[in-house]
């Protein structure tokens, strides 16, 4: 069952608010480590649909420098994916 879904980009930021405010220090380890993995795996992808739009500013760019100052910005953006992208429950 690897098959993608679309959801809107607001309902996406939705459920990752809700999800931020539950409480689970009195469940099993396990339910909070499926908790952990799965609101990891939601932060991971909007930010990764936020490098994507970082990225895109680099293609509208007008100018050289303005292409440049984007390019900076997509490529501390990923760095900073990159890392977190490594942590573990």
């Amino acid at each position: 069952m690897a098959q993608n879904v679309l959801i809107p980009l607001p309902l996406l930021i939705q459920i990752i608010d809700l999800l931020g405010y539950w409480d689970l220090s009195n469940y099993d380890m396990t339910i909070q480590c499926q908790y952990s993995d799965v609101l990891r795996a939601l932060n991971f992808k909007l930010q990764k649909l936020e490098l994507r739009d970082t990225y895109a500013n680099i293609v509208r760019a007008d100018n050289n420098d303005d292409r440049d100052q984007a390019r900076i910005r997509y490529l501390r953006h990923k760095h900073f994916l990159c890392a977190d992208e490594n942590r573990t429950c």
